[in-house]
């Protein structure tokens, strides 16, 4: 793209990897400025707006939320900005995840001994559906 060069939003979300939706969807949010219109009301996107799309999509890739994604952005146009505050919302995402993948890794064990506990057979028995349905799970042998 020629430096100055104006995009339609089709280009501009082709080239930063979004879809036209999203791109507007961001726009109004406020995560995406208001960009130009020509007389005729299409959006007109430069290299600036292409460059803030890609920095929203990769910080959507590492799963930010839109309230993160917006701190983000503010502290990524500041450059007079301290690098402790984007530390502070990277870690508190990371301690999310990792609280997250306990939660996940709990509900996989519970699952596989479920599993592990059903014939799978022709039995209408079936010890995954009595723990969804609120009964105690036999402990003793199927």
């Amino acid at each position: 793209m020629a430096e100055g060069a104006l995009l339609n939003i089709g280009e501009a979300a082709r080239r930063s990897g979004v879809s036209a939706k999203m791109v507007r969807h961001y726009e109004s949010l406020g995560l995406l400025p208001a960009v130009n219109r020509t007389e005729s009301g299409y959006r007109q996107y430069g290299d600036s707006e292409v460059h803030t799309l890609r920095f929203i999509r990769r910080a959507r890739d590492l799963g930010f939320s839109m309230a993160e994604i917006a701190e983000l952005l503010k502290l990524w146009q500041d450059r007079r900005r301290s690098s402790h505050q984007v530390h502070r919302i990277a870690q508190r995402h990371v301690d999310e995840l990792t609280r997250k993948l306990q939660e996940m890794e709990a509900m996989r064990r519970t699952l596989q001994h479920l599993i592990d506990c059903c014939h799978g057979d022709e039995r209408p028995e079936c010890p995954i559906l009595e723990e969804l349905g609120g009964q105690k799970l036999s402990r003793s042998p199927l």
